[in-house]
């Protein structure tokens, strides 16, 4: 064989280890991006669901206001 082919074949074969480590690589990141991706959406339906039952117990709690006072309102908000 001669020193050129053998300068050919190691070439396309170091390309071909290097272009399967990039992409074995990039595979890998997308995975962890993804993953990132679910993390963020269920800690994003935790707080809607915090913020959920925050607003029902505060619709509660003006009910039983509103049925303990009486609540007018002020008008312009200028007495006299």
């Amino acid at each position: 064989m001669s020193r050129a082919a053998k300068l050919t074949l190691a070439g396309t074969s170091a390309m071909a280890v290097g272009i399967v480590y990039f992409v074995h690589f990039q595979q890998k990141a997308e995975k962890a991006a993804m993953h990132a991706g679910v993390i963020r959406d269920i800690e994003q339906q935790r707080i809607k669901k915090e913020r959920l039952a925050d607003f029902e117990m505060q619709k509660a709690l003006e009910e039983e206001y509103r049925k303990v006072q009486t609540v007018r309102d002020g008008g312009s908000g200028a007495e006299g």
